[in-house]
């Protein structure tokens, strides 16, 4: 089973009245396991960056009303692409995956509309999964945030000094996990990012195949002969000679 946990940076909280995407970070899981397969991308809004969004990710200064050069950890946008030059990688990374998202309508919202601008097919509602209401509904009344449930769940997010769509991904891979039961819910064994789990379909019947040649004993020669002393020692009856 293949599922992508998403999240995005915006200007502001509304596309239709002029708020764009920013950034967007997405991370492959297979049965429940991280691939090793991302998708990262900040994208220039083609407006300026309100000061309240600013001060959430830290993303885009040079489009500040007041522009001024980046500080530390600080990522500049003019010369990032525009999203209609990335809408379609986008669109075949997630592929038909599940959408683990964080309040799921806030991203749905800006991706639909984004890719509503360049006469795409849309996201149905229905390939998200809403880990905010996945919360609510498991620790009724409780702060639902992502950094309460890392808290709840004694994940590290000490790196978490401001929003950022990546980063956020990754702790939401760890806290989406935790909700569903822990970090291996059905003892999945993830494959590897060269194999299955880097198609975007990735839905096929995984097994883990037998292996070609069997691993060598680690039993040294001395060992071997103690133990079959051992049993000779039990007599006829011992239930190790029946079974060998």
């Amino acid at each position: 089973m293949r599922e992508i946990v998403l999240d995005t940076e915006t200007t502001g909280f509304d596309p239709h009245k002029g708020d764009r995407i920013v950034e967007i970070g997405a991370i492959e899981l297979y049965n429940h396991m991280p691939t090793g397969r991302i998708y990262h991308q900040y994208i220039n809004p083609q407006r300026d960056m309100p000061h309240d969004a600013f001060e959430v990710h830290g993303i885009g200064p040079d489009l500040l009303i007041e522009p001024r050069p980046p500080k530390q950890g600080e990522v500049t946008l003019k010369d990032k692409p525009l999203f209609a030059h990335v809408a379609q990688s986008f669109v075949e990374f997630i592929g038909d995956a599940k959408l683990i998202i964080h309040n799921a309508a806030f991203d749905m919202k800006f991706l639909n509309a984004e890719l509503g601008w360049m006469n795409l097919p849309q996201l149905p509602w229905e390939q998200a999964i809403d880990t905010l209401d996945m919360a609510r509904k498991r620790f009724p009344g409780s702060p639902a945030s992502l950094d309460a449930l890392c808290r709840r769940f004694a994940i590290d997010n000490a790196s978490r000094t401001l929003h950022g769509a990546l980063l956020d991904s990754e702790i939401l891979a760890e806290v989406y996990l935790e909700l569903i039961g822990g970090r291996q819910p059905d003892f999945a064994l993830a494959t590897t990012a060269s194999g299955r789990s880097g198609q975007a379909g990735g839905d096929s019947d995984w097994r883990p195949q037998p292996r070609a040649n069997p691993l060598p004993s680690r039993l040294t020669e001395k060992e071997t002969a103690a133990h079959s002393e051992f049993i000779e020692s039990l007599g006829d009856g011992a239930l190790w000679k029946k079974l060998g």
